[in-house]
């Protein structure tokens, strides 16, 4: 093995430090050359030019170098990705974090959706909570967690009360039927009083959120639907390394100002590694019983970071006060909409375009699918 081929295996060494995976494997090395007198060259290619850990990668990169003996000296030649290269890095982060991940009961060809914001009061978990309704209308095991640990509310919202037990030292969640499906909870509103504050930061709050994962049974899930909290932080980072399958859902009102602020959400989910599977737009217009529609908040906003994301605009939800009353009730109003009612339509969608269920994500079980489909049909 020459110098060149040795300094690249030494290179292979090298972590990034916020994905905890070789620079060498993530593909952000590129020319690497060791010269007769001593002096080694690396390129190495960073996803922004104002990486913030760009300092740190070099000096990795050099004590790297110089821990080999045919090298005296060491030049970084930093460069910035380009969109593809970026998005080849994600997909490569992903499939190492896949094969790191801790061992839970949520098998990894289970589909996760993460519920996100940018800020609070869009509605994202009534979204969360008739989401997972609608789903387990149509036949689903679905698997809830209020990843909101300050300001939970599922458990009102879904009609689900009651202590959490253990069994053989898993938590078990708190299950109600619906229609021919089930949603099954956890939630800090089934471990603290409803009025009572948690004072909880940092590491504690992310060790109760990989609690709720690592340590519950939730075998048996066709769908595993997290609500997290408002904007970016702990919370999110912990999800990400324990759920490496997550996608994220975006919830954003008509108003531009909430649509610049979810699109942060997104940003941080990218640079996180966590796909961006779609927006929905909540609070869209009242439609008054004249027949008259009111943009009380504006109009657009979904469409536009759709636009701007590159992603589906999967669903507008209008400004429904009912939606609020069924929460109050603990009956989500996805109960009572029928097939065509907006919850349907969005559960069709994730099974149907954006996560398809364990056992009929291929293209190949799909077509299979619609040609029996089309056999009973004609017989």
């Amino acid at each position: 093995m020459g110098p060149d081929e040795q300094l690249r295996e030494r290179l292979g060494h090298v972590l990034d430090p916020e994905l905890g995976t070789s620079i060498v494997e993530l593909g952000m090395v590129g020319e690497v050359m060791v010269h007769p007198n001593g002096r080694a060259r690396v390129a190495v290619a960073l996803t922004t030019a104002a990486c913030p850990l760009r300092a740190q990668i070099e000096r990795d990169v050099r004590e790297a170098a110089l821990s080999l003996d045919a090298v005296t000296s060491v030049e970084v030649v930093v460069a910035v990705m380009d969109a593809p290269a970026r998005r080849e890095l994600m997909r490569r982060a992903r499939t190492a974090a896949q094969r790191r991940a801790p061992d839970t009961s949520i098998p990894p060809q289970v589909p996760v959706l993460m519920i996100a914001s940018g800020k609070g009061g869009v509605g994202k978990s009534s979204v969360a909570a008739n989401l997972a309704a609608a789903l387990a209308l149509s036949g689903r095991s679905v698997g809830v967690l209020d990843a909101d640990v300050w300001g939970f509310s599922l458990s009102r919202l879904l009609g689900v009360h009651g202590d959490v037990e253990a069994r053989a030292g898993k938590m078990i969640p708190r299950e109600r039927a619906l229609g021919e499906g089930r949603v099954q909870l956890l939630s800090m509103g089934l471990l603290a009083e409803a009025d009572e504050a948690l004072l909880w930061r940092g590491l504690i709050v992310q060790k109760a959120v990989a609690q709720f994962i690592e340590d519950a049974d939730w075998s048996g899930v066709d769908y595993f639907i997290v609500d997290t909290p408002p904007g970016t932080g702990d919370v999110a980072m912990t999800l990400a390394r324990l759920l490496p399958q997550m996608g994220q859902l975006v919830i954003t009102t008509p108003a531009p100002a909430a649509q610049q602020v979810a699109a942060r959400a997104a940003d941080f989910a990218r640079k996180s590694n966590i796909r961006v599977l779609g927006v929905i737009e909540n609070m869209s217009a009242l439609a008054c019983a004249c027949g008259a529609r009111h943009a009380l908040f504006g109009e657009g906003g979904g469409r536009r970071l759709a636009d701007d994301l590159g992603v589906p605009l999967l669903a507008e939800i209008a400004l429904n006060p009912a939606i609020s009353h069924a929460s109050d009730t603990g009956d989500p109003v996805a109960l009572g909409e029928g097939a065509d009612g907006v919850f349907a339509s969005l559960a069709r969608r994730i099974v149907d375009e954006v996560a398809p269920p364990a056992g009929a994500a291929n293209c190949s079980a799909r077509l299979l699918d619609a040609i029996n489909r089309s056999v009973e049909v004609s017989a």
